[in-house]
């Protein structure tokens, strides 16, 4: 017998709500399985998905999906969704080229009615998808599931806040995977969830409501506040009833046969005004390793599925994010006045490794890219150095922030924007495309972009030194180049670039890691007898004039390269060569190398740079296409 028999029999979650109900945790058993199963040969987002396994069970067996919406914020804790809505047979390509999405997404799925992939975005959905079918007089279901810190963010509250004034039905599952809201799960507080879901309970308290309506106003008021404020003493809920909300919980998160029943009666009894239900869950539950993990094994790597051990690396050099901890670390060393802030993010972005040297000059504000913003602007107004090391893809977030309060008050707050450009296996939700466009507009900013691991250090150096305006140094995800490292970073010249390479009638203009793409070129080129010259722009912004000017005037072709989108460096530099006047005459050929104007599906960062034609065959292919004829013969002669 299939260790899955039961499993095997669900297609979909039709197939699933014929199981009968005391066999539901069964198929929980299987499912965890197969989802560790699965991730172990891909990677990817794993302690979620197995602290939701039950309440995934239990919302498809309860809710006519997909007529019923379920939205699940931010989508990494989907996998077992994924794999009861018929994708089961591709749960295995998740997160692969031409694979599954590692996150909830429309045209994957019509059990997927939202995609996401940032954090704190269901409730705002969901409360627009009840608005609309209330609209249109139908009356599904609008279910969000929120959680694994989702919550922490000021959007959640924003819709959490909208809906209790506006009184279309919908329903919140909070997925509190950490403790961090009620620690008092067990028989009693599950009764009382049942009891208060139901539908006595409510007839009673409407009874109470009308008999209350005839007291005076002040003993009605207080009367009504009365039972709120108990019933949340009791749950745990006092907040949420604040907002708007009526609550229900906390619930044992991994109890089938106590969510089936309050779920059903949240479904059949609560038919005007929003709910939430307050689930308690076990992130990485099932999974050994993630009992000793500080992450409950949020995000790994290939592992083996019985012990748990990740495949170790092949790559011998640092991370761009392990240089970056370095590299603050030196800084704080060097000025107290260093201090590091991220947004939950404290392990992904490196400033963990500072938090070990620097407790107390640490800031972690939870998933709120606006307030961490802000909040380094605060600390720059008084006199710190605030490195504020945020996720490119999350600080698109907070763009008002960067430019309200920090760029017109040209405050020094310095970011550091991990994942810049391609991600590989997160795709479009996490990829740091228009970092370059979006910060290279504003004034007073300066934007740095290593090639290598060893100028990041000296880019970090740079940004501490920098008190004239803000600054962000963008990298990219992954390991650097191999390239020996400093003991610490000097500070660059601002706005300096540096040639790497001479030559006569090509120039190839490289920012970031694309430089080491434009230096494999021009080693291509030199075989066909074309000597490149090879720079390293270093800024984004301010653009070094002199040096871009001069190399205009004195090649026939120059090709600038970026992992940004159109709007960055590229039409930076057009912008300057034009105002310059170096395009007046006609002689100069210039072409700027972007990303496509188009999101990218996930694959391996080598093989996404190959589809968005930004490798070294591709900068060869696009000098070679604006030589013309004459140009290739001499060349050609002189390779001879």
């Amino acid at each position: 017998m299939s260790a899955t028999e039961l499993l095997d029999t669900i297609m979909d979650p039709a197939d699933l709500r014929r199981v009968p109900q005391e066999r539901l945790h069964d198929l929980a058993d299987q499912l965890r399985q197969e989802t560790i199963d699965a991730v172990s040969g891909t990677g990817g987002h794993l302690g979620a998905g197995l602290g939701v396994v039950e309440l995934t069970v239990a919302l498809h067996y309860v809710f006519d999906t997909p007529r019923d919406q379920l939205i699940w914020d931010v989508g990494h804790q989907a996998y077992p969704h994924k794999i009861l809505t018929g994708r089961r047979d591709r749960i295995r390509t998740i997160r692969q080229p031409g694979g599954l999405s590692g996150f909830t997404k429309r045209s994957e799925s019509i059990y997927d009615p939202f995609g996401a992939a940032h954090s704190s975005t269901s409730i705002s959905a969901g409360l627009g998808m009840a608005a609309a079918r209330d609209l249109a007089r139908d009356h599904y279901n609008v279910v969000a599931v929120i959680g694994d810190g989702a919550m922490t963010a000021g959007m959640a509250y924003e819709a959490m806040n909208n809906a209790g004034a506006s009184k279309s039905r919908l329903i919140v599952i909070l997925n509190d995977n950490d403790m961090s809201i009620a620690p008092n799960v067990g028989a009693l507080n599950n009764y009382l969830s049942r009891v208060v879901s139901s539908s006595s309970f409510r007839s009673m308290r409407h009874v109470a409501k009308e008999i209350t309506r005839r007291f005076p106003k002040s003993l009605a008021q207080a009367a009504a506040r009365t039972e709120e404020y108990t019933r949340g003493l009791l749950t745990g809920g006092t907040l949420f009833e604040a907002l708007g909300f009526y609550y229900v919980g906390p619930l044992d998160g991994h109890n089938i046969e106590h969510m089936v029943p309050v779920l059903e009666n949240v479904r059949d009894n609560c038919n005007s005004g929003p709910v939430l239900v307050h689930v308690v869950t076990e992130k990485g539950r099932g999974f050994g390793p993630a009992k000793s993990a500080l992450d409950k094994c949020h995000a790994v790597g290939k592992f083996d599925a019985e012990t748990g051990v990740q495949q170790a690396k092949s790559s011998n050099a640092p991370s761009y994010t392990g240089v970056f901890a370095k590299a603050l670390i030196a800084e704080g060393e060097r000025d107290e006045r260093v201090v590091g802030i991220t947004a939950a993010m404290p392990d992904g972005t490196g400033i963990a490794k500072f938090q070990e040297r620097f407790k107390d000059r640490t800031f972690d504000v939870g998933i709120a890219e606006q307030h961490a913003v802000t909040f380094a602007a605060g600390m720059a107004a008084q006199g710190m150095k605030p490195f504020c090391a945020i996720y490119s893809t999350f600080l698109q977030r907070a763009f008002d922030q960067v430019v309200h309060d920090v760029a017109i008050q040209n405050l020094p707050v310095r970011f550091a924007l991990d994942r810049a450009g391609l991600v590989g296996a997160d795709g479009p939700t996490h990829a740091g495309s228009f970092d370059l466009a979006y910060l290279g507009c504003l004034p007073n900013f300066t934007v740095m972009v290593p090639a290598d691991e060893a100028e990041l250090m000296h880019m970090i150096a740079t940004a501490a030194a920098h008190d004239a305006g803000p600054s962000a140094v963008r990298y990219p995800r992954g390991e650097g180049v191999g390239v020996e490292l400093p003991d610490r970073g000097e500070p660059l010249e601002i706005g300096r670039g540096r040639v790497l390479r001479e030559g006569a009638s090509v120039a190839l203009v490289g920012l970031g890691p694309r430089v080491y793409e434009c230096l494999a070129a021009a080693d291509q080129l030199a075989r066909r007898g074309l000597d490149a010259t090879v720079v390293d722009a270093r800024f984004a912004k301010p653009l070094d004039r002199e040096l871009l000017t001069g190399v205009a005037r004195g090649h026939r072709v120059l090709v600038t390269v970026e992992e940004g989108a159109v709007g960055g460096f590229g039409s930076a530099v057009q912008q300057l060569l034009l105002d310059d006047g170096a395009l007046d005459d006609g002689a100069l050929k210039l072409r700027s190398m972007v990303l496509p104007d188009r999101f990218m599906d996930q694959g391996t960062p080598a093989g996404m740079y190959a589809e968005a034609d930004l490798d070294a065959k591709a900068i060869v292919a696009r000098v070679l296409g604006l030589l013309d004829d004459a140009a290739l013969r001499e060349a050609g002669s002189a390779a001879c």
